[in-house]
């Protein structure tokens, strides 16, 4: 099939294991902090394991429980699904139908009635799904690019992933929820705004994209609050940033948005992508927990159980994903993948968030660019480079001390910058006056070394072409190449010179001691084109090169 479709047998056997764990660290015989470290080590080694066998969709049944044994009458269960089964939503509804079937030693028929998630998909089917897209459309018009804080990670590659978290302190939870509940704004649109921020700051575009969940449970179905399913969708939020707007005023522009939003929030990811025109728009995630799960309630009365706490790990496969637990202090999550981003960055993320999180308290008519990230210790330290003692100031300047860094060396030879431009500029004004100049051919015949170089940038200088001649050829193939470029003269060393056949041409020998006396009596400036016999133009050839083979052919550079 081309998509998933739900299949509900009769029954069906759940995969059940069961994991003792009571011996670990002695646990029955101490009740002291080291065994219970080793206790929780144990039992999140095995969490581990569970969550990290995966499903395979084509193999049912997607979940699977597994209980772990902790002490004499304390357990752990763990409720193992994939996604496409149910959504957090779901959770409360199947743990409290769960235990009251505990309770009932399996007796259903004091459960409510089911409302079939048939209904839901009806429904769905039912929308104006028109209507639906030209709203994306209209939101999403002129995003020129996806916000991506790491544009080179595979979103289909499966990373180890990683997570940190900062609980802010219960009186800064408490004046953050009232202003929001004073403004007429959600938790949720504080969480978003504050997101949109950072992710200009940390990417510096004031048109940001994120994605959000939603509950997608539409209030207007009946018996929707107790269905269990896949409910929730992930979807883009796009907030455009003025740095001139206040915080509130952000806040409140955000809420609407959000409003608007809750019309086409059914519409799939993939499908709004393609209305954007982008194949992905952004890779982090929004995520607030704001479903009902109380310990308290799931488990009725006289099951002989007593839940002490629920928690939960789900996954995500964007590179960042923010996660909000609402309570008295408010606990703030990065989820992220390690090998995208490491721990210290994530730490300091989320210290930023938490400083712009108490901004807003603290004055929600600052505007938007003047908010400061910055922590107080980081402050210091920033006000510190500022205002250190006076360095020792070197006695050269840049171009100065440009010169004096070495820039050729052969063996235990060596020219400085200075000392290349100086040699090679006297050189070119030499060459000029023995007729080299643009379109006009120089054989250089040469073993490598530092004049090697300065004879090549002379001639470029000079404004002619070098036709470098290798003096290992034998005698007839350098006759042929000299004959062949027909160059104005031939620069030579010494050693060289003295083994070239006749050439017919004028031979320079470089250290010569006549051609050294006249070489550094010419001057050392640049060498222009009012130096040169004719202007040098980007046209002119640099170079001619052996073609090698056989008689040989040459190729102009």
């Amino acid at each position: 099939m081309d998509q998933p479709v739900q299949v509900i047998p009769r029954e069906i056997e759940l995969p059940w294991e069961e994991i003792d764990l009571t011996e670990t660290a002695e646990a029955e015989a101490h009740a002291d902090a080291d065994a219970d470290a080793e206790r929780h080590a144990a039992c999140e080694r095995v969490l581990d394991g569970v969550r990290n066998h995966r499903f395979d969709p084509t193999d049912p049944p997607l979940l699977r429980f597994t209980l772990i044994r902790i002490g004499t009458d304390r357990h752990l269960l763990a409720l193992t699904n994939h996604h496409i089964l149910l959504d957090g939503w779901s959770y409360p509804v199947l743990l409290h139908e769960l235990f009251e079937l505990y309770a009932r030693e399996g007796d259903d028929s004091h459960l409510p009635p089911v409302t079939p998630y048939r209904d839901y998909l009806t429904w769905l089917a039912a929308r104006d799904r028109g209507a639906a897209e030209e709203g994306w459309r209209q939101a999403l018009a002129g995003i020129e690019e996806p916000t991506l804080l790491a544009p080179a990670a595979n979103p289909a590659r499966s990373a180890r992933r990683d997570r940190v978290a900062l609980e802010l302190p219960g009186d800064l939870t408490a004046r953050l929820e009232g202003w929001a509940r004073d403004h007429g704004l959600t938790l949720g649109t504080v969480i978003q705004g504050a997101w949109a921020i950072m992710l200009h700051r940390l990417t510096g575009r004031d048109d940001v994209v994120f994605g959000i969940t939603t509950a997608g449970r539409p209030p207007e179905l009946p018996g929707v609050e107790s269905m269990v399913g896949l409910f929730i969708n992930t979807v883009p939020v796009r907030i455009t940033l003025d740095q001139d707007e206040t915080l509130a005023t952000l806040l409140a522009r955000v809420q609407k948005e959000h409003v608007r939003l809750l019309d086409r929030q059914y519409t799939g990811l993939t499908e709004v992508c393609q209305l954007a025109g982008h194949p992905r728009l952004f890779d982090s995630l929004v995520v607030v927990e704001n479903y009902p799960m109380d310990p308290g309630a799931v488990c009725p009365p006289g099951t002989g159980l007593r839940v002490t706490d629920i928690s939960g790990h789900d996954g995500t496969h964007y590179p960042l994903g923010l996660v909000v637990f609402p309570g008295e202090s408010l606990r703030l999550r990065l989820d992220y993948r390690a090998d995208v981003f490491d721990r210290a960055t994530v730490e300091s993320v989320l210290r930023r968030l938490s400083a712009l999180l108490e901004a807003v308290v603290m004055d929600a008519g600052r505007c938007v660019g003047g908010v400061e990230l910055v922590s107080a210790a980081e402050r210091g330290v920033l006000l510190g480079w500022g205002s250190g003692g006076g360095g020792t100031v070197p006695s050269g300047t840049v171009p100065g001390m440009l010169g004096e860094r070495v820039a050729v060396v052969c063996g235990e030879a060596a020219l400085s910058f200075e000392e290349l431009g100086s040699r090679s500029d006297r050189l070119a004004r030499f060459l000029v006056g023995c007729g080299v100049g643009p379109e006009r051919l120089v054989a250089v015949a040469m073993p490598r070394s530092v004049d090697l170089v300065v004879v090549l940038l002379a001639v470029l200088k000079a404004g002619g072409a070098y036709v470098p001649v290798d003096p290992g050829f034998p005698a007839e193939r350098v006759r042929f190449m000299v004959e062949d470029a027909g160059p104005v003269l031939v620069v030579a060393s010494g050693e060289v010179a003295g083994r070239l056949p006749s050439l017919g041409v004028s031979v320079v020998v470089l250290d010569d001691p006549e051609t050294e006396r006249e070489v550094v009596g010419c001057p050392d400036g640049e060498v222009t084109d009012a130096d040169r016999p004719a202007p040098l133009h980007p046209s002119h050839p640099a170079y001619v090169m052996d073609g090698a083979v056989g008689d040989g052919a040459g190729d102009a550079g």
